[in-house]
């Protein structure tokens, strides 16, 4: 199920966490043991070693909600407990601080009743395959084998991006593919279990069994708007191979991942057996483990790269460098200057951009089946962080402890989102109870009980709202708001979803 925020039919459950079953301690969850709990494996440490060991407690016993309400003490939360209420075996980050690696640290467990985690443990990257993908196709780009602005069927070879209405009016490009603006369809990809028939990428393509994913076909025009799109890395992936005539793992091996050090990485799909000791296992939100361990997923460039936080975060130390022109292993500064800047809303070239000034940073989030991870990269100052972990619940972890790095490091970003809370008649809360559709097939359902405000998607848990104002609403569990517009006679017609800079618009239907 990679994605960056949003995944097919469960697109309303990615962008309002809320309604993502997350429910806590309704059963006692694995949870890992003092032995297990903290395996460490730092690099490039300062020489204040007790210094920075205070600074890792502080962290681990310091994580904060996404919300917070003005006047109301916050009590911080230690990261074994969440580790638990989340039912996450595993947890690995790697923290960038002055340009380098300050720190990195496995927490957990691969397995259930397993090893502990390292910081050498490999974990599926799922869609934060994607930038390290962009940054091979830029390198082919830097060295004239790829324009970033011609058709690309000129150098497809094996299969082309079919003719229809759409790109009769505009051709598909390499800079489009990148930024998620090609009109593609297939936003990501489910993976198959390790006993299950795998596609070929030319039958994931053209959607043929045993793909179990929609054809990869172009349905709005391209570069008329941005629109996540996990078939567009597929396409690209097909064209660096025709490009480069080498299968994609060792084109990536030999382009990206030995060039930077990320010594521990690998596209190969399925990860070759001797490899399997090495990795986490994944689980679901409710601490099921993944048939098989994990999914294996033939759609490498979109969601198939194996590696640790310390390998991403080398790869977001050389953007850095590179972008500041002190080190371009792989990409010149110029090329890294158009990887990092706005193509399409706030995309750039594989990578999500946010902020401005000293808070302008680079970005990916990622989910496969059974893992959860995120990348964060500041452009200046040498900063960052990434956190990956074995669990579908692990995305909510990740933002707690993002959260606690922030606070630590005096980041001006990833803090809790502080909101006033305000005081609206209850009676009011019955004119916004209803079902309200997101899409034919997802709608939310809004119930006024006993004073309160509740939102539920298709799972049995229900959500409270809680009122910024008479209209818009919040919940503590994500940074997420819904504001409920009236028409002209007064009455509620629709809501508006927010989170994350998305917005959701959702008719009342009853």
């Amino acid at each position: 199920m990679t994605h960056l925020l949003l995944h097919r039919s469960v697109l309303w459950a990615a962008l309002f966490g809320i309604l993502v079953s997350l429910s806590a301690g309704a059963n006692e969850s694995p949870s890992p043991s003092s032995e297990e709990f903290g395996a460490a494996g730092r690099v490039g440490a300062p020489q204040n070693v007790d210094g920075l060991e205070e600074r890792i407690k502080r962290i681990e016993n310091g994580l904060l909600p996404p919300v917070i309400i003005k006047g109301q003490r916050v009590e911080p939360m230690k990261l074994a407990d969440r580790m638990k209420f989340y039912k996450t075996p595993g947890l690995s980050v790697a923290v960038i601080n002055h340009g380098r690696i300050e720190w990195a640290r496995g927490y957990g467990v691969r397995e259930v009743n397993g090893d502990a985690i390292t910081a050498e443990t490999l974990f599926q990257a799922a869609s934060i395959s994607k930038p390290v993908a962009a940054m091979a196709a830029l390198r082919l780009v830097q060295e004239g084998k790829l324009n970033l602005d011609e058709d690309v069927n000129r150098k497809l070879v094996s299969w082309k991006v079919p003719e229809n209405e759409f790109t009769k009016q505009k051709v598909v490009t390499l800079r489009e593919l990148l930024s998620h603006s090609a009109g593609l369809t297939v936003n990501g990809f489910g993976g198959y279990e390790r006993d299950a028939p795998v596609p070929t990428l030319l039958q994931v393509l053209d959607g043929v069994k045993p793909a179990n994913s929609e054809p990869v076909r172009v349905d709005t025009l391209p570069g008329a708007k941005w629109r996540y799109a996990g078939g567009g890395y597929v396409l690209l992936q097909q064209l660096l191979l025709d490009v480069a005539g080498k299968q994609f793992p060792a084109l990536m091996q030999n382009t990206v991942l030995a060039q930077i050090g990320m010594t521990h990485s690998t596209y190969e799909q399925p990860l070759p057996k001797e490899r399997w000791p090495e990795a986490a296992v994944g689980y679901g939100a409710t601490g099921e483990k993944v048939q098989g361990d994990w999914h294996i997923y033939p759609e490498m460039a979109a969601a198939g790269l194996w590696t640790t936080p310390t390998d991403l975060a080398s790869f977001v130390i050389e953007l850095q460098q590179s972008l500041a022109g002190k080190s371009n292993k792989v990409l010149s500064q110029e090329i890294t200057k158009q990887m990092l800047s706005p193509q399409v809303d706030d995309w750039g070239l594989g990578i999500k951009l946010l902020g401005k000034d000293s808070s302008a940073r680079f970005t990916h989030s990622g989910a496969n089946e059974g893992f959860r991870c995120i990348l964060v990269g500041y452009n200046s100052a040498g900063r960052g962080a990434v956190l990956m972990t074995n669990s579908d619940s692990g995305g909510k972890l990740n933002d707690e402890l993002l959260a606690s790095i922030a606070k630590e490091y005096d980041w001006a970003d990833y803090l809790p989102k502080e909101k006033v809370l305000a005081h609206i008649d209850p009676k009011l809360y019955s004119s916004y109870a209803g079902q309200y559709e997101l899409n034919p097939k997802v709608s939310l359902t809004v119930t006024a009980e006993e004073g309160r405000l509740m939102v539920q998607a298709s799972d049995p848990i229900k959500r409270e709202l809680l009122p910024e104002s008479e209209t818009r609403f919040f919940s503590l569990a994500v940074p997420a708001e819904i504001t409920f517009e009236k028409d002209a006679k007064g009455e509620v017609f629709q809501l508006i979803l927010e989170q994350s800079g998305t917005r959701l618009t959702a008719k009342k239907i009853k």
